[in-house]
């Protein structure tokens, strides 16, 4: 027996040996292919480090309108590039780049290896390039001899060139180079041009808060660009690199202090160069860098034609700018408008303010179109949209009473208000939102569930409901941002009969040689036939908003059929108009860039309204009438679900609520009432408070 178990253990070991044996062989081998690879990609498959020196010349980019023949703005490679010796480029801006782009610069040979770490674990997980971990000498490499694609192939290939690099040059020169190419924007190549184009000035008269925010710029030069829509976010990482510069011991944290309390985008120059539709132009050109990198579309010589209807944007910046002069007396000092075929998801206009060129008074650079602001009640369509998605109907009765709902988080009551604070008592829910009362609104989305309608705004388009864990009831009432561009689209949905194609303002991309990019997306059916109908019914009755709005307000177009709602936000700080027909969706959003309120009574309607109207009014005066189909009704039994109730008026006015009569979560088909739901509670007390306060009003009036 023994003498079989050493024979056992001596085999076993010898396997053991054996597949060690192989492994470290078979280890060996790879590593022998791997470095040959490398060394045959260091020698022969990659350009030779004084190519560095003999650059291609780029090609210059032109974005078109959507007919291909009107130019809105050229993307010129490097006509502006000014190269300046390394005597000539600031320390400053040496310094802050470095801070600002690899702070290592001056200790790796080329590739940080810990960055990359870093980066890899998000890499890794997403199986594809997510984060960069690229050295100054990488992004050298990378501008001059590579693609912008995302993938591992070219970080292998960037890394061997940038070790080649490293091995030719000091680090300077390598820094100089870096310096007199890298693009900050605005067609400017090179710190000197950047200098020029944003200071007017040359590069070594930057004062340290200049060089921070040029260092700032190239990470991301239209997202970050001072002519652009995120300056707010360009001071930040200005800031940030500065108090980084004092920890290293760059800067003192006095000369910090100094050149943070510095106002430098008051020194920003105005943009200069010829340009149509800025605002679009630029939330293009930020969609095409995250397809493909900066460098690339700054010289990668594209022909970018757009969705842009150039006639129906001038004539929307015209009337824009003459809504904004007639709203002087509203202190609403800025607009901004979208406009958009539901039918194919286009972006046909966008006007991001009164004036892109007026940065003083405005901050007119900024737009407003994607931009984040309160919708007020422009977001109720979307909770009466998952109630009937749910089963409750346009002809669902609800209370317009005075309502607690109880604690909203903050340790107070919810307790909210119609708008001019008067009850309309019962009321059917196309009533409700056609009038757009408050109370009935947010019964609606407690109806609906906070979650589903979230998730419902989502597929329909809207991309900025982030903290959801933070949104009460409030959210009915416009108590979340979201962007004009996300709102108008999502608007759309209801015009598409419930299907939804992503807004996009690029149709294609072609090269000299391909076609790099073609918009073929097909629609997706998100809500349903009848519950898009349903809420097109709703916001095209003019007869059931007439008792809040009026006969004939802002919301009609005389000889046309079109649907439209209107929000103000708290304290009249935003006011919005979204509306549409089967082929047009226009949003219109009014007030000022800084978050001033208007003044009081500023409501949609006054404010943002006219401007709908106006331009709703130019762009239907020539096209055939276009209507909505009809839903179908669904008849039930059920008291209150579809509209069928008490008879009498007595017994109207001291009813019970619909959680009293239907499953919330099932109202059609189930029969589970919730009689332990604190709300239905809450809402039977309201509804027998108000009918006390009315009889006893009577009983004075007799």
């Amino acid at each position: 027996m023994q003498t079989t178990l050493k024979k056992i253990c001596k085999h076993t070991l010898f396997l053991v040996k054996e597949l060690f044996l192989s492994v470290f062989i078979i280890g060996i081998m790879v590593g022998i292919v791997v470095i040959g690879a490398a060394y045959y990609i260091f020698k022969y498959a990659t350009p030779p480090a004084e190519a560095l020196k003999e650059r291609v010349v780029s090609q210059t980019t032109v974005l078109y309108d959507k007919t291909g023949t009107q130019v809105l703005y050229e993307i010129h490679g490097e006509e502006d590039r000014k190269v300046l010796s390394h005597e000539e480029i600031p320390d400053s801006i040496r310094a802050m780049t470095i801070v600002a782009e690899d702070d290592s610069f001056y200790s790796h040979y080329g590739v940080d290896i810990l960055s990359i770490l870093r980066a890899a674990r998000v890499n890794l997980s997403s199986d594809n390039i997510k984060q960069g971990g690229s050295t100054i000498t990488q992004q050298l490499v990378r501008n001059v001899f590579l693609s912008q694609e995302k993938t591992f192939k070219r970080k292998f290939f960037e890394a061997i060139l940038a070790i080649k690099i490293e091995r030719k040059f000091s680090k300077d020169e390598i820094l100089d180079m870096y310096l007199n190419q890298v693009p900050y924007g605005s067609n400017a190549y090179g710190v000197q041009a950047a200098a020029e184009v944003y200071f007017g000035k040359d590069a070594k008269d930057l004062s340290l808060d200049e060089s921070a925010l040029l260092a700032s710029i190239p990470k991301a030069t239209t997202y970050y660009s001072p002519h652009g829509n995120h300056r707010g976010e360009l001071v930040a990482r200005q800031k940030e690199v500065l108090v980084r510069s004092a920890q290293k011991g760059v800067i003192s944290q006095k000369q910090v202090q100094e050149a943070v309390a510095t106002n430098t985008l008051a020194k920003v120059m105005p943009f200069r160069e010829p340009i149509v539709a800025p605002h679009f132009v630029f939330h293009v050109i930020e969609e095409l860098e995250k397809l493909y990198g900066a460098s690339f579309v700054q010289t990668g010589g594209m022909r970018v034609y757009t969705t842009l209807d150039l006639a129906m944007q001038r004539r929307a910046e015209n009337i824009v700018k003459k809504g904004v002069e007639r709203n002087v007396s509203y202190n609403a000092e800025n607009a901004a408008l979208v406009a958009m075929n539901p039918k194919n998801g286009e972006v046909l206009a966008m006007v991001g303010s009164k004036d892109y060129f007026n940065n003083d008074t405005i901050d007119g650079q900024v737009n407003v179109a994607v931009r984040l602001r309160q919708p007020g009640s422009a977001f109720k369509p979307f909770a009466y949209a998952a109630a009937f998605e749910s089963g409750y109907q346009p002809e669902t009765l609800l209370y317009d009473v005075p309502t607690n709902f109880g604690p909203d988080g903050s340790g107070k009551d919810y307790i909210p208000q119609n708008y001019n604070e008067s009850f309309r008592g019962r009321v059917s829910m196309r009533q409700a939102l056609a009038m757009s009362l408050n109370i009935p609104a947010v019964k609606t989305l407690y109806l609906a569930g906070i979650e589903k309608t979230i998730a419902l705004a989502e597929k329909m388009g809207i991309t900025t409901l982030t903290n959801k864990q933070n949104y009460g009831l409030a959210l009915v009432l416009g108590g979340a941002e979201v962007k004009l561009l996300d709102a108008t689209a999502a608007y759309g949905v209801f015009a598409n009969d419930g299907e939804r194609v992503s807004a996009h303002a690029i149709d294609r991309i072609v090269t000299k040689n391909e076609t790099l990019f073609s918009n073929n997306q097909k629609s997706q059916r998100v809500i349903s036939e009848q519950t898009a109908r349903k809420i097109n019914s709703i916001l095209s009755d003019n007869a059931s908003r007439t008792p809040t709005f009026g006969p004939a307000s802002p919301l009609t177009i005389p000889q046309k059929t079109v649907a439209a709602k209107t929000g103000t936000t708290q304290e009249y700080r935003d006011a919005w108009t979204i509306g549409y027909t089967p082929s047009l969706a226009v949003g219109v959003w009014a007030g000022n860039n800084d978050n001033r309120p208007m003044r009081p009574g500023s409501a949609g309607v006054f404010v943002a309204a006219p401007i709908w109207q106006e331009f709703m009014k130019n762009e239907l005066e020539d096209k055939p009438q276009e209507t909505f189909t009809a839903y179908e009704k669904v008849e039930t039994k059920k008291v209150l679900l579809s509209g069928v109730s008490q008879s009498s008026q007595e017994k109207e006015e001291s009813g019970s609520s619909i959680l009293y009569y239907v499953d919330k979560n099932n109202p059609v088909a189930g029969d589970n009432i919730d009689y332990n739901d604190p709300m239905l509670w809450r809402w039977e007390q309201s509804i027998q408070r108000y009918s006390e306060k009315n009889k006893e009003e009577k009983k004075k009036k007799k």
